[in-house]
């Protein structure tokens, strides 16, 4: 499957059907966030992937992850972010939502669905998995087979904005 194919199937899916993950597709994943660009090479990122039913729950103290049998936290490393000399922005959470999005693809090419989750308690996750200070919970992926009533995988052509209102080429 061509890029643009994967990245028009994906969709957000707030339903799993009853089956794991296999671990040759979460090492596939994984390893998609591995190779994601980050800000001056950093790599300020830290993954939590829980499919325990222990740690399952723990996320569900602070989220809804629509019964998917895989959830990755993704963290932002405050220890190890590129800072903007001229404003201080801190990239940890840039660098963070590029992974994730590399995840969520890697993901539709292996026949599954995501949800990208940022509705979520940051303090409750922070207890639940003992996080220390430098680590920022950014968003939850959810990732499984998807079940019953999800968005139609067809659906640009109708939900996007033209292209041309997206776009302007140097003056507005």
């Amino acid at each position: 499957m061509d890029f643009i194919t994967i990245a028009k199937t994906r969709c957000s899916i707030r339903s799993y059907a009853d089956k794991k993950v296999e671990r040759s597709k979460l090492e596939k994943i994984l390893e998609a966030a591995h190779v994601a660009p980050t800000a001056a090479n950093l790599q300020p990122v830290h993954l939590i992937a829980v499919q325990s039913e222990d740690g399952l729950a723990k996320i569900g103290k602070a989220a809804n992850i629509y019964g998917a049998p895989l959830a990755i936290i993704v963290c932002a490393d405050h220890n190890r972010a590129w800072v903007r000399p001229f404003d201080r922005k801190q990239t940890g959470d840039i660098d963070a939502s590029i992974l994730t999005d590399h995840m969520m693809l890697q993901a539709t090419e292996l026949g599954l669905g995501s949800v990208w989750v940022c509705y979520f308690k940051p303090d409750v996750l922070c207890q639940e998995f003992g996080l220390p200070v430098n680590l920022e919970p950014v968003n939850i992926l959810a990732i499984g087979y998807a079940g019953e009533n999800f968005t139609d995988r067809s659906r640009h052509s109708q939900t996007r904005i033209p292209v041309r209102e997206l776009v302007s080429y140097e003056n507005l």
